[in-house]
């Protein structure tokens, strides 16, 4: 899919390769600053500015990542038949101009983090690494399979501990919560992969696949269907153990849940799937529908105590006798 002669990029064209427009998917922010509450106790005299401050380093340490990823990214996108429309794809970006644009990004995301407190600025640090390891050679991790998945998904458990550090700087979350989020954003990624090779081989042919993405060459339509399986149940089963754990009340949100996966999964394999642009998920009422549902059983089973589930932490047996 050639570009044709491309213009010069104008400022518009440089702020929108940050991608300000992802903001949304910040709000996976949210569960570590409510679970660090209800966990660990009162929060900080300065919670609301701690919150300011954790949006803020998220949306721009992210910001700063998306620049590196659309311009390492251009001679790639331009095969994809929508990324092809990309502002680095379509116009002549200049290198000095996406370091600069980076760094200016990164600094007032690291800036914004040590304000709050030290550790969050260390696992912003850790968010800006990723990006590096993702994107550029001669790691970038984006371009094997399985490996692509992982590194990226563990974006999700990073902005989980920015949202605990706004409540709990002393402590992390839990490792069960964190696997259970990073296994959980695997399984978003691998769907949106799962997706995107549907739909590209169908209209396009998987030579053009391959020419996107070099991970897609280690991945067929089953493997990717498999994996979304597995990363599905392994979420679920750390989520799970942490429910048990730490309020067994919460088991009630597992339905819901898991509803949640599969209601993703058939959005997965619908033609032009918002899966493959998941800041349009929004649109998607079902899916929404589930996240208000998983969102009042929350609040529910955070204020209501049920002395009946604790059968399901305890040893019992059946007795025959």
């Amino acid at each position: 899919m050639g570009t044709g002669r491309r213009r010069a990029a104008s400022l518009t064209d440089y702020i929108a390769l940050a991608r300000l427009d992802h903001a949304p998917k910040q709000i996976f922010i949210a569960p570590g600053v409510m679970l660090a509450y209800l966990l660990r106790g009162a929060a900080s005299k300065q919670l609301a500015l701690e919150i300011v401050l954790g949006v803020l380093t998220s949306v721009c340490v992210a910001s700063a990542n998306y620049v590196i990823n659309e311009y390492l990214d251009r001679d790639f996108d331009r095969y994809h038949p929508t990324k092809s429309q990309r502002r680095a794809v379509q116009c002549q970006v200049r290198a000095p101009a996406i370091v600069s644009e980076w760094a200016a990004f990164l600094t007032i995301g690291l800036a914004s983090a040590l304000a709050a407190n030290v550790t969050m600025f260390l696992i912003a640090c850790v968010f800006a690494l990723q990006g590096l390891i993702y994107n550029v050679p001669p790691l970038r991790t984006k371009d094997k399979p399985y490996l692509d998945v992982l590194s990226e998904s563990i974006n999700n458990p990073l902005r989980l501990m920015i949202g605990w550090a706004m409540v709990d700087p002393a402590t992390l979350p839990p490792s069960s919560i964190l696997l259970a989020y990073w296994l959980g954003g695997a399984f978003l990624m691998a769907a949106k992969r799962y997706s995107e090779f549907r739909e590209i081989v169908a209209t396009h042919g998987r030579d053009l696949l391959v020419r996107y993405r070099a991970s897609f060459a280690g991945y067929s339509e089953i493997s990717l269907n498999v994996s979304c399986f597995v990363y599905g149940l392994l979420s679920t089963f750390f989520l799970a153990v942490f429910l048990i754990k730490y309020r067994v009340e919460y088991l009630l949100l597992m339905p819901a849940v898991i509803a949640l996966f599969g209601r993703y999964m058939v959005l997965a394999m619908r033609h032009h799937s918002s899966v493959q642009s998941p800041e349009k998920l929004f649109r998607e009422p079902e899916l929404m529908s589930l996240i208000g549902l998983l969102a009042a059983l929350f609040v529910l089973t955070t204020w209501v105590d049920i002395p009946a589930l604790a059968v399901l932490s305890e040893q019992r047996f059946i007795s025959i006798r």
